[in-house]
């Protein structure tokens, strides 16, 4: 049975944000726990070659899709395991941070992005280039406010707890989100970055990168990613919105067959819930409530990615949505993809 959707106001919505040069192009699908209902592309890959359409098989740099696509997925896995318990104090169980401040916070303040740790990455002006020096700069730096007395967006939160999944796993994050979510769930054109060429040449691109003249094309814009070799916590993987349609759909129906990654039902209900009390924004694991929404009402979730990218999630009204742009290639201005954002989420879940 087909959802009740207004495709064609979906369609015209996202040529009409082509046609604004909000994005160059987009892709975009809305299902349910049984598959893909309806999915769409609109715009080109590259305005420089305007006779080569986006297309369903486009591959996009997600930017902070990364936290949910391998920090929060490996983060479940580990729990699962019983290798994590998230109001652990990190000092009891990462002698790297014992004798830091870090040592005070759990992964829940992570997640929930109540730790107190500092809002801006900055990491080369802190730390320099050498990827252990980051890592050892990160872990030892002060909190800026003590943990759980706000709720403040910061990319360090999913950085730490990569290197959480890191210690905890003994595994490189690219190696621990492959191994326990994307190769069980069959994602097989999810990685992290660079891209092979033949992957690159697929890739629509992002912003232009002074450094060479062009537009960042299979490598990461995210230049804390492309500091620590592609590979981290707050971005640096790129995936093909069906891979993320699959991702989406085992976290409405984690019981179907052929599909066995680390994490479970419970792990996907508990952070699809309120952690923060009477704090706002209100927060879930890494999920936030869609703007213009609330949990009580619509229960609809999201996370979006810098790059234009963004995925939504209803257990209640058991329905999935993703929205893949390259908005970047244009301008760094949010509010345009905002509104679109907005408009679509709310035709998608009507």
């Amino acid at each position: 049975m087909a959802l009740d959707l207004d495709t064609d106001r979906i369609h015209r919505l996202l040529h009409d944000g082509a046609r604004d040069k909000i994005y160059p192009g987009a892709v975009w699908a809305v299902g349910d726990s049984r598959g893909t209902r309806a999915s769409g592309s609109t715009g080109v890959l590259d305005p420089e070659r305007p006779d080569e359409p986006m297309r369903s098989d486009t591959v996009f740099d997600v930017a902070s899709l990364t936290k949910i696509l391998a920090v929060w997925a490996s983060i479940g896995c580990l729990v699962e395991d019983g290798k994590l318990q998230l109001n652990a104090p990190l000092g009891d169980l990462w002698p790297e941070v014992s004798e830091h401040q870090l040592a005070q916070v759990t992964a829940r303040h992570l997640l929930t992005h109540t730790a107190g740790v500092p809002l801006r990455a900055n990491l080369k002006n802190l730390y320099g280039t050498d990827p252990q020096d980051v890592r050892d700069g990160v872990l030892g730096e002060a909190l800026h406010r003590p943990p759980g007395e706000a709720v403040e967006y910061t990319d360090r939160a999913a950085l730490i707890l990569g290197y959480l999944a890191e210690h905890l796993s003994g595994q490189r994050l690219d190696a621990l989100a492959a191994e326990r979510v994307w190769r069980p769930l069959g994602m097989a054109q999810t990685c992290f970055g660079p891209l092979s060429p033949d992957a690159a040449a697929r890739c629509a691109p992002t912003e232009l990168d002074d450094g060479t003249g062009t537009h960042l094309k299979g490598t990461a814009h995210d230049f804390s990613a492309r500091l620590l070799d592609g590979v981290c916590g707050i971005a640096g993987a790129f995936s093909v919105l069906d891979d993320l349609a699959t991702f989406l759909r085992y976290l409405l129906d984690p019981n179907q067959p052929n599909a066995s990654p680390g994490f479970s039902a419970d792990w996907i209900k508990e952070s699809l819930q309120i952690h923060t009390g009477e704090l706002a924004p209100p927060r879930g694991l890494f999920w936030y409530p869609a703007p213009g929404t609330t949990p009580e009402a619509d229960d609809v979730w999201v996370h979006y990615g810098f790059t234009g990218t963004g995925m939504w999630l209803s257990l209640r009204k058991d329905r999935w949505a993703a929205l893949l742009t390259n908005k970047l290639y244009y301008s760094r201005d949010r509010e345009p993809l905002t509104r679109v954002r907005n408009e679509f989420r709310s035709l998608a879940f009507a």
